[in-house]
């Protein structure tokens, strides 16, 4: 990518005419091979776009301008410059009627789970219809274990049942998300690890086929070498 004319100074108009001046239509048809909708993308990698986010840095009012383009990499770059302290539930409901890929989805949802309400919209998305709005439900439900250290365990336990809920929604974003939630609340700690297998187990079990794709991948993942040694240490201190 050439060097950066951009600066904490810049306007959203200035930040999209950078955008469009490097995308590519080449990235943009290799998002395809990944499931990535194009319709309104420019074709520019995450790390570029990470990069123009920290050389522009936050601004709220910047942010919500950059959002109103539609731009996909515009709306990104949004959610990685938006102060989570003024974003409210309105907001998150606002920007999540526009997700339409599961990149998106996967991006902003870092926001998501950073602001005060965050635990309200992973319930109200979870019983949304809309298939990227729920998969934005498991996706913070994941994002959640990285983002709240100081979250009590009850929080994430809270989880399951909703998991257990969903698990038979067979549209592939929804179903690889919630298989993400559940493994990632099974990787937090050896207590949550246990109560997530035993779902994982259930699930595996069940007559329904979107089920037990779903509980054999968490029951493998959860039970790895990796991951027992993770939680070991973790056991340890």
């Amino acid at each position: 990518m050439p060097a950066l004319p951009l600066s904490k100074n810049a306007s959203a108009d200035e930040v999209v005419a950078w955008l469009r001046s490097i995308g590519s239509e080449e990235n943009r048809q290799g998002m395809l091979r990944y499931g990535i909708r194009i319709d309104r993308a420019l074709g520019i990698s995450h790390g570029e776009q990470r990069a123009i986010g920290k050389a522009i840095g936050r601004d709220h009012e910047r942010a919500f301008a950059l959002w109103r383009t539609g731009i996909t990499e515009a709306q990104f770059i949004a959610s990685i410059t938006a102060d989570p302290k003024r974003f409210t539930k309105a907001d998150a409901h606002h920007w999540a009627a526009d997700f339409d890929s599961w990149d998106l989805v996967d991006g902003v949802t870092n926001l998501f789970v950073d602001i005060d309400d965050w635990r309200e919209l992973i319930y109200e998305f979870a019983e949304d219809e809309r298939e990227f709005i729920r998969r934005a439900a498991f996706a913070m439900m994941a994002w959640s274990v990285v983002h709240r250290k100081k979250e009590p365990e009850e929080t994430f336990l809270g989880f399951l049942p909703t998991i257990r809920r969903h698990a038979h929604d067979d549209r592939n974003f929804v179903r690889k998300a919630v298989s993400w939630g559940l493994r990632s609340v099974g990787k937090r700690s050896p207590r949550l690890n246990a109560a997530a297998l035993d779902l994982a187990r259930e699930l595996a079990a069940s007559p329904d086929r979107n089920e037990r794709w779903i509980g054999r991948e968490a029951v493998r993942d959860l039970t790895s070498e990796k991951t027992t040694r993770r939680l070991e240490k973790k056991a340890a201190g």
